[in-house]
Order: C-alpha cells, then sequence, then structure tokens
C-alpha cells in the first residue's frame, strides 16, 4: 500500500493552535485486498478505536474518492481514503461550570462567542476547570441534558485561540454541523481578521508573511519561524498596517493557515514583535530612547493591556446547513483600545513638540 505522509493540522499545546483538525491521506495500492474501512484505518491512526473511526465514519469525516461511506464500505485498489480527525491528545473529561459567555450569534446549528483575554478555552495540564469549554458545557447541557462529549466532541469546539488573545470563536452545537465547519478550517476558507499592536514602525504598508511555524528546537514551549520549510508547518499571514505611533504599530493580520502562535512568532520573525507579549519578547523596551519619562509611560501601557495585544476581530464561514454565508465582527476589547488611545496622544504630543 503506498500511503501519503498525513496532512496534519492541528494544535500542539492548549493555548496553541486555531485549527483542532488534523487530515490524513492513503491512496490504496493495487494489489490490496478488501477490508473493511474502519479495520484498515485502525491499523494507521495512533489512537484510532473502532469506537472513534465508526463516529467519525458515521458524521461523514472519512471520504472515499471524495465521497462519504458507511461502516461496511470494503477498500479497494486506488481508492483515496481522506480522513478528519481531532489532533488534540485525550484530556480529562470536560466538568460543566456555569460561567457568564459573551454569545453574539446562536442557532440550531452553531454559536460564535467573543472569548475575553485569560480564558484557557480547552481543560488540559493545570486548566481543568474555568475554562470556555467548561462554560460552554453548562450551557449547552441546560438546553440538552443528553448531551456529552460523546455525542458532540468537545461540545463542538473546532477550533480555538491564545488563552491571552481575545475574539471569536464558532462552535459548532450538531455533528454535520462540526464536520463541515472542521473541513472549512481545514481547507482554508473561513475568513479570519485580527487586531495587533507590533513594536517598531512597520515599514511597507502591506505584506505577506510566509515562513513554517514549529517548536523551537531548544525550547519546546516556544515556537519560531522556519522560513527555508525544513521544520515545522506551512504558515501564511498577510499583514496591513492601520496606523503608526512612531515606536508601534497598529496591523491588520488576516490567516490563510492557523498554526500554533503564528501572528506572534510570525510578527516576531519580522522583526516587530507583538505589545507586551511575555513568551516572544514584546513585554519590554524595544523601540524609542530608555528615559525615565518614556519608561514610566511604557509601564502604563502594560499595565492598561496586561498581555499580547492580540484580538481575534472578525470571523466569516459558510453556514454548515443553510450554505449563507455569515460574517461577524467585534470592537476592539477596552485593554487594547485603551492602550492604543494612549499612544495615540503620546504620538500627538511629540508630535506637536517639534
Amino acid at each position: 500500500m503506498n500511503e501519503e505522509i498525513p496532512e496534519q493540522t492541528g494544535a500542539e499545546s492548549e493555548d496553541g493552535s486555531e485549527e483542532l483538525y488534523q487530515r490524513f491521506t492513503y491512496t490504496i495500492d493495487k494489489g490490496q485486498e478488501p477490508l473493511r474501512i474502519d479495520k484498515f484505518l485502525m491499523a494507521r491512526i495512533e489512537g484510532g478505536t473502532r469506537n472513534k473511526l465508526q463516529r467519525a465514519i458515521n458524521t461523514g469525516m472519512v471520504l472515499v474518492n471524495g465521497r462519504e461511506v458507511k461502516q461496511n464500505y470494503r477498500i479497494k485498489p486506488f481508492d483515496k481514503v481522506v480522513v478528519y480527525s481531532d489532533g488534540t491528545p485525550e484530556s480529562t473529561d470536560v466538568v460543566p461550570e456555569e460561567m457568564p459567555l459573551n454569545i453574539i450569534y446562536e442557532d440550531d446549528h452553531l454559536m460564535v462567542l467573543n472569548k475575553p483575554a485569560g480564558m484557557v478555552v480547552h481543560p488540559g495540564s493545570g486548566n481543568y476547570s474555568g475554562t470556555l469549554l467548561n462554560g460552554i458545557a453548562w450551557y449547552l447541557k441546560q438546553k440538552n441534558p443528553d448531551i456529552t462529549e460523546e455525542t458532540l466532541p468537545r461540545f463542538g469546539l473546532v477550533h480555538r485561540i491564545d488563552k491571552n488573545t481575545s475574539g471569536l470563536l464558532v462552535l459548532a452545537k450538531t455533528d454535520i454541523a462540526m464536520r463541515n465547519l472542521a473541513k472549512q478550517f481545514f481547507d482554508h476558507t473561513v475568513q479570519r481578521e485580527y487586531r495587533a499592536l507590533v513594536w517598531g514602525n512597520v515599514e511597507a504598508d502591506s505584506g505577506t508573511i510566509i515562513a513554517h511555524v514549529g517548536r523551537n528546537l531548544r525550547y519546546r514551549k516556544l515556537f519560531d519561524a522556519y522560513p527555508d520549510g525544513d521544520h515545522g508547518k506551512e504558515a501564511i499571514t498577510h499583514y496591513t498596517v492601520l496606523e503608526r505611533f512612531n515606536y508601534v504599530t497598529l496591523v491588520k493580520c488576516v490567516l490563510e493557515t492557523g498554526r500554533t502562535h503564528q501572528i506572534r512568532v510570525h510578527m516576531k520573525y519580522l522583526g516587530h514583535p507583538l505589545f507586551n507579549d511575555d513568551t516572544y519578547g514584546g513585554d519590554r523596551i524595544l523601540k524609542g530612547t530608555v528615559y525615565a519619562r518614556y519608561k514610566q509611560f511604557v509601564e502604563n501601557c502594560f499595565a492598561i493591556c496586561p498581555r499580547q495585544a492580540l484580538h481575534a476581530k472578525t470571523l466569516g464561514f459558510t453556514h454548515p446547513a443553510t450554505g449563507e454565508p455569515l460574517f461577524f465582527e467585534t470592537e476592539l476589547p477596552a485593554d487594547i483600545a485603551g492602550v492604543i488611545e494612549k499612544w495615540r496622544r503620546y504620538g500627538d504630543r511629540a508630535a506637536n513638540s517639534e
């Protein structure tokens, strides 16, 4: 059997990438004997139990030659098998917890939320409660007490954003919606636009950053950019300058891919780390003369926005049931809006003093 290297789009850490699903593709050798599709996949996907694979088949997450199949389908020579699989490791059960949720939109198929900064999306090591998904689980179980992670994995989460990034997330409420949205994310047809305040004066009015993103070879909790593509996964970020404040710049970032820490890593690679990003060096003065008054100003800005200045501002996708295009937009949260205004006033005073 000739197997293609699995194409993967998956988060490698809890406060990591947006896209949670990975795609495996297999091209069947001409000598392959007929074999049930679930048995074939059990031998090839790590952690692929029969129950999980049968569920994936029944919900349309397994395609053969571009079409959905039934559990009893037997693979044939030259079949092309595509499997969309949850790329996250097994985690603890999601315990429902009542908490306030900022729900932007909801219908019978999906919901769109505006996540605050500081909230982890999914339970994991060191974060077993208080996550967004704990709140989602409680909310959905009030509407349908029979819903579980078995009936709707991770209560419909198909992507996520960093703990200290704010902004829009979409969750599925049905298997069909989950399958459809996962495919839209993988196929890069979802529109995602971010606002980021970065250090330095970004010279070009717009540009595209193309550099693989992967784990740092020495420090496994960090990610790095690999422009030669010799490590990590392909990552593409388009950016446009919205406003310049001499020492910092407000940019719009549009993602083609959703890799772990992609914008944060790509902007650092460009030479412009995100303002107050304590993971990638933006939590110290990187531009401007360090005299007492300026240092105090920057420290005041850090206090106003005590996290990386990054917000998932817009989200657009096709409705999984109706085919209708949906588009959502949020205002900048108070901390980012406040620090932008502070820099704007600082720039105006500097210009008037010249």
